[in-house]
């Protein structure tokens, strides 16, 4: 994901002329889904949609395109013996010319899809870091800690320390996520509380086992948090079927968990994927 949108603001500072090749629709089985995109130049390819012949085909019309002022369109392939591949599907992908200001604007702005709070920068949230770097995500990294958190970060990643990190909760914007993993219990029990005010964010994890969950419940019901109100927390964070405690395999399954949101709230189902105890215990 950085590796495209780094290559979209340079082509965009450059000026270089490209042609955007984007899955319209499909029908049947097919290398990727619609929405995914490539930018061809006359010299270089960033993004893939799917390989093969279907992206040789579409890199060769999207050269003629540049190199003889061709109008955009939607063009259909058939998948199967005729383009060399097996899928057995239908693909048509739009071509569309990337010259003015404007174009490539609008080209940056949807690289950003998810919004991700991350909270804490402990070896965890690093290689949750590290998990989501060539992902669809935008993550705002925060801590308390001063000279915890990297100098020089990769882009699409903002460092934040704060003595306040419950004001970067109410800064969030509506369908953000939010990742609580802090070295301190009851940090994360008030990032939690903040949390639970918002009835607007899209996913909310907190790192750790079914007991940290029970006991944060009992708290946070103390201090009167409505019983309602802890349906929207996952915790533990992860997919089903990965139960190491390794800081890189937390990170892989929660980076999934994240995407298997998103994808479900772009396709208008539940934006989360288990309840409360599915998981078992994760410290």
């Amino acid at each position: 994901m950085s590796a495209w949108r780094d290559a979209v603001a340079a082509l965009q500072r450059e000026r270089t002329p490209a042609v955007l090749v984007s899955v319209e629709s499909i029908v049947g089985s097919t290398p990727r889904e619609p929405g995914t995109k490539m930018i061809v130049t006359a010299e270089e390819l960033y993004g893939t949609i799917g390989g093969g012949n279907l992206e040789f085909q579409a890199c060769r019309i999207a050269r003629n395109q540049l190199e003889l002022g061709a109008d955009d369109g939607v063009r259909r392939f058939p998948l199967g013996a005729g383009l060399g591949q097996c899928c057995g599907g239908l693909v048509n992908l739009m071509f569309e010319k990337l010259g003015d200001a404007s174009d490539w604007d609008g080209i940056s702005r949807e690289q950003d899809h998810i919004e991700l709070y991350l909270f804490g920068a402990g070896h965890v949230g690093q290689a949750v870091v590290r998990a989501l770097r060539d992902l669809p995500v935008n993550i705002h990294w925060i801590d308390t800690r001063d000279g915890i958190l990297p100098e020089v970060m990769r882009p699409g990643v903002d460092a934040i320390c704060s003595d306040t990190p419950e004001a970067e909760v109410d800064a969030a914007a509506a369908g953000s996520y939010f990742l609580v993993m802090t070295h301190d219990h009851g940090l994360d029990q008030r990032l939690c509380e903040q949390i639970l005010k918002r009835d607007d964010f899209d996913y909310f994890g907190l790192i750790g086992s079914q007991s940290k969950r029970r006991n944060f419940e009992t708290r946070m019901q103390r201090r009167g948090v409505a019983p309602g109100r802890f349906a929207g927390m996952t915790c533990p964070i992860g997919i089903d079927g990965i139960n190491s405690k390794h800081p890189a395999q937390i990170a892989i399954s929660v980076a999934a968990e994240i995407l298997q949101v998103y994808d479900r709230s772009q396709a208008g189902g539940l934006t989360s994927n288990k309840t409360p105890y599915e998981m078992g215990a994760r410290s």
